[in-house]
């Protein structure tokens, strides 16, 4: 399935604007939100190992509240990134750009010397 990132914002303008949400779907609200949908996911994996975190993805009764929260997360952002006018896939690709530069691939180096 692909995602088309201007129709998803679109049906979730819609679906807010059916329900008279429009008010209260301010940037600074929707951010808030998120950070709380963000929280609820984080709660999933709260008191795992970061082994069991890695293979939470394979038990069946984690698999739909992960797949919730992370939905949740995704459906917030978009909604904050319409809100404020930024292009999703632009922004995307210029931070992916400045993190290229930030964070170089590290030369390959030789075996430690003392120095």
């Amino acid at each position: 399935m692909t995602l088309d990132v201007h129709a998803l914002q679109a049906r979730l303008r819609a679906f807010a604007a059916q329900r008279d949400w429009q008010p209260f779907h301010t940037p600074k609200n929707l951010s808030m939100a998120l950070m709380v949908e963000a929280a609820e996911l984080a709660e999933i994996f709260q008191w795992m190992t970061p082994e069991q975190s890695l293979v939470a993805r394979d038990d069946p009764a984690l698999k739909e509240p992960i797949a919730d929260e992370v939905a949740d997360v995704l459906l917030y952002l978009l909604q904050i990134a319409d809100h404020a006018g930024v292009d999703v896939a632009e922004a995307v690709e210029t931070k992916l750009r400045k993190n290229a530069i930030k964070h170089p691939v590290p030369r390959s180096v030789g075996p430690a010397i003392d120095r």
